[in-house]
């Protein structure tokens, strides 16, 4: 019981959180498709939005918020790849399949 009130308490923060904000929650960005539209290389917001869709059936958000800095600090992703840490070897090998899925699936949108 106390779980249910929990989370019906969290998901009315969010609701709120988003009519506040003037958007509505089913319409919120993903970490990747905000960093997409913030980094200026692309003015195509389906192109984003395709992107933030590949994210979601790869990435856990975590995932998502790390690669995201992708987009400010390219040299990050490249810092990452040649990283000997097993947890960035993980991430890289994440990111991936990530990036496969939204080239086959949004390289026409781009």
């Amino acid at each position: 019981m106390n779980r249910q009130i929990v989370r019906a308490a969290a998901a009315a923060v969010v609701v709120m959180a988003g009519l506040a904000a003037g958007t509505p929650p089913a319409l919120a960005a993903g970490a990747i498709e905000t960093a997409c539209r913030a980094s200026g290389r692309t003015g195509d917001a389906a192109l984003c939005s395709c992107i933030q869709r590949a994210a979601d059936a790869t990435l856990d958000r975590q995932d998502q918020r790390n690669a995201a800095r992708f987009f400010a600090d390219p040299h990050r992703a490249q810092e990452v790849r040649m990283s000997s840490r097993t947890r960035d070897s993980a991430f890289w090998e994440r990111y991936l399949g990530f990036a496969a899925r939204a080239e086959a699936t949004c390289g026409a949108a781009g």
